[in-house]
């Protein structure tokens, strides 16, 4: 948790400085006539984040991929079993089949991933037509902001980190996590990764299952670094469009936000646009400015959803390394 609360908080950080330094250019989008869609623009309290800790139906919220009470069961699930000693191993033995079987399911998936990933991004953009070329100049300087500090966040800080923690090699670590990266940019979840990021991560970079099982779902559910990062700039650049000067007092609540509202985004797409909302309200800021973002959102979306990813993935490495010390020891 505390690997997840520094990496967030720094994230909201860098994309609070960026916006900052370089600003975002003119004001090239008319705001008089804007309206936010229905069901993206509402806030939602932080004591729901407490009440979607539980869950009145397990399975509905597994098919709906609401994956924080369910892992709360499982982790109290898990703890109650463990209490149990050789009365439970019949049990473990299960689980330990069922997980090898769904790892050979995502072995033979990732055989097609490649041309699945290639007809998602290209059905996309095709629909789109020229019309995605006219919204990337409209928020030219939004989208530069928004990759150039997702890019230092996820090539740059997290791989030092991982360096100076993990003591391994970066460079390495993100050729091998390739295809997970390849998939959560394809997806935009960090659920729907979560099978493929476990398997690599236990076969590629040798980390025990412990540690990925219990690091990488607490990891998708509330280690959002690439949403954090993302919604404070679009707060920074929402204030901009209206013309709304942000004091370092309304900086610092938009940094706090946004790193408690990255932790209640779900890990499915464009999640971080309900959050959003939460900054918004924060600093006075109209919803309406949300819809400013729409036409975009799904690319951004998926660069968010990759450093996401990768912010679990250094996580479970650097705690790996450590609990191996204390086995050692």
């Amino acid at each position: 948790m505390l690997y997840f609360g520094t990496t967030t908080a720094i994230a909201v950080g860098l994309g609070i400085l960026i916006s900052d330094t370089l600003g975002f250019g003119e004001r090239a989008i008319d705001t008089t006539s804007v309206q936010a869609p229905e069901g993206k623009a509402y806030s939602r309290g932080y004591s729901d984040l407490i009440l979607s800790l539980v869950t009145p139906n397990l399975f509905r919220s597994l098919s709906e991929m609401d994956i924080l009470p369910v892992l709360l069961f499982c982790l109290l699930l898990g703890g109650t079993l463990a209490m149990q000693g050789e009365r439970a191993a019949s049990i473990f033995r299960t689980m330990e089949v069922l997980e090898k079987a769904v790892i050979t399911i995502v072995h033979l998936i990732l055989v097609f991933a490649p041309i699945g990933v290639y007809g998602l991004i290209a059905a996309r953009t095709a629909s789109l037509g020229e019309g995605f070329f006219d919204e990337v100049l409209a928020l030219r300087y939004y989208v530069r902001n928004v990759l150039l500090g997702l890019g230092i966040h996820g090539f740059v800080i997290l791989p030092l980190i991982y360096w100076v923690f993990a003591r391994k090699n970066p460079f390495r670590f993100l050729w091998n996590l390739f295809p997970v990266l390849g998939t959560a940019f394809s997806t935009a979840s960090s659920s729907a990764t979560l099978p493929l990021t476990m398997s690599v991560l236990e076969e590629k970079e040798k980390i025990s299952p412990e540690t990925t099982g219990f690091v990488l779902p607490l990891g998708a559910t509330v280690n959002m670094d690439g949403t954090a990062l993302y919604e404070a700039m679009a707060a920074m650049f929402i204030a901009h469009l209206f013309g709304v000067q942000l004091d370092l007092s309304a900086q610092i609540v938009i940094f706090l936000t946004a790193t408690l509202a990255a932790i209640g985004a779900a890990g499915i797409p464009e999640a971080g646009l309900v959050t959003m909302a939460i900054v918004l309200r924060a600093v006075g800021l109209p919803l309406e400015g949300i819809a400013l973002i729409l036409s975009i959102d799904w690319f951004l979306d998926r660069c968010r959803t990759a450093v996401n990813v990768l912010g679990d993935t250094v996580g479970a490495s650097i705690l790996d390394r450590f609990t191996g010390d204390v086995k050692n020891d």
